[in-house]
């Protein structure tokens, strides 16, 4: 894993935007370890939030997309997303729908909820919305945080 973290911190804001679109999406990964490293660097943060930003949410669209494929058995098989997650998930978001996705910053979470927005059909425009503002929200935070530290 070392070695991943190294790749994608040498590829700066591009390494950003992958490590983010790889959280965003079913994949376990840790977007705050790169943005951490990155900002150490001394990369821009404001550009680094527009990255992550941009590839987690990118990253959720992808979840939302297979999800609306509505193949409960792909998703279990290649996403490793469990049935009985996703029943939780729905009584999590307990019909409220796409303005859930706000939500989806949530780690582990987040991809159920991104992935039963698309089982749903919830409404596109305001998941979209609903889960940008959630992922940008994530990463101000987590920028504001580490200006305290660096």
């Amino acid at each position: 894993m070392d070695s991943i973290f190294a790749f994608l911190i040498d590829w700066g804001y591009w390494g950003m935007l992958i490590g983010a679109f790889l959280a965003g999406s079913f994949f376990p990964f840790p977007s705050e370890a790169i943005m951490t490293g990155l900002v150490a660097t001394g990369l821009d943060p404001t550009t680094l939030i527009y990255y992550a930003s941009i590839g987690n949410i990118l990253g959720s669209l992808f979840n939302y997309g297979v999800g609306r494929l509505g193949r409960l058995d792909w998703i279990e098989k290649y996403l490793h997303v469990k049935e009985e997650k996703i029943n939780k998930t729905l009584k999590f978001m307990n019909g409220n729908g796409a303005w859930m996705g706000f939500f989806a910053f949530i780690p582990v979470l987040g991809s159920a909820i991104t992935i039963v927005l698309g089982l749903t059909r919830a409404n596109f425009p305001i998941s979209l919305f609903s889960i940008s503002v959630g992922k940008i929200a994530r990463y101000l935070i987590l920028v504001y945080g580490l200006s305290y530290i660096f």
